[in-house]
C-alpha cells in the first residue's frame, strides 16, 4: 500500500456514497437535483473540517466535465485567480471553469472581489467552502452572487461506516485481515466528532504500528483506539463558531434548568483545557437567569469559580460542576435583565431629560443658593423608612422598568412594598 492517506484513498467518487450529508445530497433534495442538472451554480460549503466538503466539489466537476482548479485560502493569490480566468479562454476551458477555493475566510476583501466579476460574467463557477460562517467572513457583494449550503458534522453511525470501509480497503490493499471490535468501532466513531477524515487518520496511525511481515490478521481493539483518542472529545475550536456554539449551549442549558445538559457542555470545555468561558457563563447566568430569583446564587457561583481558578484542572471541574448544578436546578428570573434592558433603551432614545431637583447635589456655586431649595425627603426620616417623592426625570414619571418575577423571592418583596407603599 502506498504512502496516500486512508482517508484520500477512501475518498468516495459519487454522491450516492458520501457518507452522511443526507439533508442535501438525499435524492429528490434541491441541492443533488441542482447537481444532477448539470447546470453548476456558484455556491459557499459551510461546515466543520472533514465533513465532505471538498469531496462533494470534486464529484461536481467530475460529473460536469469541467476543468477543476483547487485553491486554497491560505495559500492562494489574485495571480492563481487570474490563471484560472486565462484558461477559461482555451480549449482547457470548453466544458467550463470550477475553481473551487477552501478556506476563503483567509481572502481578504481585495481577493474576494477580484472573484465578481468573473463568476457574474460566468467566465469561471466558484464553490468555495469555510470552516467559519460566511455571513461573518464572506464580503458581501460575493456572497449575494452564491447559495450557502451547511455541511453539518456526520452522525457516529455515519463515520462508524467510513471505518467499515476502511476495514475493507486494508484488507484488499495489504492482504492482512483487519478487522475492528465493537466497543473500538463505537468508541472511535463518537471521538471523532462528526470528522471522518479523524477517524480514518486514527486507523491509519494504528494499522502503521501494528503491521508486521509475518502478520497475516490484525484485529483493533478498544486500548489502541484510546491511545490515539486519548482527548478527541474535548477538541475545539477556541476562536470558531464551534466555541460560542458551545458557550451558548451551556448558557441555555442553566436557562432551561436541565443539570444533565449543563453538566455535559461544561465537561466538553473542561476536556478541552478551557476554564475561563464557562467560568464567564455561570457568573453571567447567575445574574441573568437566577437573578433576584435567588440572589445569593452570584456568591455562591463566584466563590466556585474562585476555587477552581485557585485549583487548576483537572480538579476545578468539582466547584464549576457544583456551580452549574445549582443554577440549573434555582429558581429563575430575567427580571434584571429586562429591567435593564428597557431602561438602556430609553437612554439610547434620548429620554430621561436632566433630573428632578429634590434628587440633585445641593449645588453651593451660586449666591442664589437660599431660593434654590432641594426639598429632599429624607427616607429615613419617615416611617418605614419610605415617603412619596419622585425620583424619575419628569419626561419619565410614571414609567415602570422592574416587574417582580412570579418567584417566591420577588413576590415577597413585591407584597411588602405595596404593603408599605398603602
Amino acid at each position: 500500500m502506498n504512502n496516500t492517506p486512508l482517508a484520500s484513498l477512501l475518498r468516495p467518487d459519487d454522491l450516492d456514497h458520501v457518507f452522511g450529508q443526507r439533508h442535501l445530497l438525499a435524492r429528490g433534495q434541491i441541492f443533488r437535483e441542482a447537481i444532477e442538472s448539470g447546470r453548476i451554480p456558484n455556491m459557499v460549503f459551510y461546515g466543520p473540517s472533514g465533513v465532505g466538503k471538498t469531496t462533494v466539489a470534486n464529484i461536481i466537476a467530475k460529473r460536469s466535465n469541467m476543468q477543476l482548479y483547487k485553491l486554497n485560502g491560505t495559500s492562494a493569490s489574485i495571480s492563481d485567480i487570474k490563471a484560472a480566468i486565462a484558461d477559461s479562454k482555451t480549449l482547457l476551458g470548453l466544458n467550463g471553469i470550477l475553481v473551487y477555493l477552501d478556506e476563503i475566510q483567509y481572502f481578504n476583501k481585495k481577493q474576494q472581489q477580484s472573484l465578481l466579476e468573473v463568476i457574474e460574467n460566468g467566465d469561471i463557477t466558484l464553490i468555495a467552502s469555510t470552516t467559519e460562517n460566511p455571513f461573518f467572513y464572506v464580503y458581501g457583494a460575493l456572497l449575494s452572487r452564491c447559495t450557502v449550503f451547511e455541511f453539518k458534522p456526520l452522525s457516529w453511525e455515519d463515520v462508524a461506516l467510513a471505518v467499515d470501509r476502511a476495514m475493507e480497503l486494508l484488507s484488499e490493499e495489504e492482504r492482512i485481515k483487519y478487522s475492528i471490535t465493537s466497543e473500538a468501532r463505537e468508541y472511535l466513531s463518537r471521538s471523532a466528532g462528526g470528522d471522518v477524515r479523524k477517524a480514518l487518520n486514527a486507523i491509519d496511525f494504528i494499522s502503521v504500528a501494528l503491521k508486521r511481515p509475518e502478520i497475516k490478521t490484525i484485529e483493533i481493539g478498544l486500548d489502541q483506539v484510546k491511545q490515539v483518542t486519548e482527548k478527541a472529545y474535548g477538541t475545539y475550536d477556541r476562536e470558531g463558531d464551534e466555541h460560542f456554539d458551545l458557550a451558548s449551549a451551556l448558557m441555555k442549558s442553566l436557562r432551561g434548568s436541565d443539570p444533565d445538559a449543563a453538566v455535559h457542555y461544561l465537561a466538553r470545555f473542561l476536556e478541552a483545557g478551557d476554564i475561563i468561558t464557562p467560568s464567564r457563563r455561570l457568573l453571567c447566568s447567575a445574574c441573568e437567569d437566577i437573578g433576584l430569583a435567588y440572589p445569593q446564587a452570584i456568591s455562591v457561583v463566584n466563590a466556585c469559580v474562585q476555587a477552581a481558578e485557585r485549583l487548576g484542572l483537572p480538579e476545578a471541574y468539582l466547584p464549576l460542576t457544583e456551580a452549574a448544578i445549582y443554577l440549573a436546578t434555582l429558581p429563575k428570573s430575567n427580571s434584571v435583565t429586562m429591567a435593564y434592558g428597557m431602561a438602556s433603551g430609553d437612554v439610547k432614545k434620548g429620554k430621561g431629560k436632566g433630573f428632578p431637583r429634590c434628587l440633585q447635589n445641593v449645588h453651593a456655586d451660586s449666591a442664589e443658593i437660599e431660593d434654590k431649595r432641594q426639598n429632599y425627603l429624607y427616607p429615613h426620616n419617615f416611617p418605614q423608612h419610605w415617603v412619596q417623592q419622585q425620583y424619575l426625570p419628569d419626561d419619565l414619571v410614571g414609567t415602570t422598568y422592574y416587574v417582580p418575577g412570579d418567584n417566591k423571592m420577588e413576590q415577597l418583596t413585591k407584597n411588602y412594598w405595596e404593603e408599605i407603599k398603602k
